[in-house]
């Protein structure tokens, strides 16, 4: 149930807020009823994407019912004015049941945002060391345990794609993925005392998450020809020889120059397919940035593009605690954190993605 099923004519401010509110309750009956026939219970796919439904409209729906509530005590207080005169707790009444009327206008509202198309795929995440040396690779390998943990946390499927050097390459699979992992995308900062250092300074370093929405095949059409494809033999650490074959594959994309490699799996045809995967998933993302862009050329920050730039997090290990410096949020639990504690910080930039896109699709 989204905004969208409204009908089109043109409306006043409250007409439409009541119009809304008539079209939640309306589908949010017929899902119950879907919920209650024996022939969706019998249909398993049909019952999962029902219940998922009914769940995304729980919270509007009880808005909604508050929302009548309301409006029959502001017309109730109204009309005991009319008939008794000026009675200074009616007039209370009544401005209080007006304040929460119009917060629950905007409640509604922002539980009805549109969600990202992409929300309910699975993801792709991409983690590579940035500034500080064999400190920030350590730090990528935290990154990537925090993420990996978190994922386990929420009963995601993690599949690891590529893991060497420093860099992870892992999908996340799972409904509503990407709606989670695309709050990650940027670049995380820690602060702290590296295990190499023998002075016991604090030094400062970086590792950058890529978080790319996984395409179809459909979605993104890979022309053969525009790829350069390279089989080498798989080495390991100091560059020893990992089998006696040439299974490792590296895709070059000759128009945008991106280059995929996988080594990882004894079989060419499965590292192959995994680069185009991770390509695929790149190419989706970069066409999703540039049509982004050329929307919203005057917005500075965009939630969930991947962008690496911007330093999205700050984790402070001798004062243990992490500050997300989107939404401002502090968190003192940073072993916590890094156990893939992460749902305060989702929770608040799902919020303000919403708000977000509210105050750029305002409806009504």
């Amino acid at each position: 149930m989204q905004a969208g099923r409204l009908r089109d004519r043109t409306y006043t401010h409250h007409q439409m807020i009541d119009e809304l509110v008539s079209d939640i309750e309306e589908r949010f009956g017929e899902l119950e009823r879907e919920l209650a026939d024996p022939a969706v219970i019998a249909d398993r796919a049909r019952f999962a994407q029902v219940s998922r439904a009914y769940r995304d409209l729980e919270r509007p729906a009880k808005l909604a019912a508050e929302y009548r509530r309301t409006a029959d005590d502001v017309a109730g207080a109204r009309e005991l004015l009319a008939e008794d005169g000026d009675d200074p707790e009616l007039r209370a009444l009544l401005s209080s049941a007006r304040e929460r009327l119009s917060s629950l206008e905007h409640e509604i509202r922002l539980a009805m945002v549109e969600p990202d198309p992409n929300d309910a795929k699975n993801v792709i995440v991409e983690i590579r060391p940035g500034t500080g040396g064999e400190e920030a690779s350590l730090w990528a390998g935290d990154l990537y345990r925090m993420l990996t943990r978190y994922a386990e946390r929420l009963r995601f499927e993690v599949e690891p794609l590529s893991i060497g050097e420093g860099s992870y390459t892992f999908a996340v699979k799972g409904d509503g993925a990407y709606s989670v992992f695309k709050f990650e995308g940027g670049t995380h900062r820690v602060q702290r005392v590296p295990q190499t250092e023998s002075q016991g300074r604090i030094h400062t370093s970086t590792a950058t998450v890529a978080a790319l929405p996984e395409a179809e095949d459909v979605e993104v059409e890979i022309d053969p020809a525009d790829l350069q494809i390279d089989v080498y033999r798989s080495s390991g650490p100091g560059g020893q020889s990992v089998n006696t074959t040439d299974s490792a594959v590296r895709v070059t994309h000759r128009p945008t120059g991106m280059v995929v490699s996988m080594q990882d799996e004894k079989s060419q045809l499965q590292n192959r397919e995994r680069a185009l995967r991770v390509l695929r998933a790149r190419l989706y993302e970069r066409a999703r940035a540039q049509q982004q862009a050329a929307v919203a050329a005057n917005r500075q920050a965009q939630v969930g593009t991947g962008e690496r730039a911007e330093k999205i997090r700050t984790y402070n290990f001798p004062d243990r605690r992490v500050k997300d410096h989107r939404v401002n949020l502090l968190s003192h639990d940073l072993d916590g954190i890094l156990m893939g504690d992460l749902e305060q910080f989702t929770a608040a930039l799902q919020d303000q993605e919403k708000r977000q896109t509210l105050a750029e699709q305002p409806l009504g």
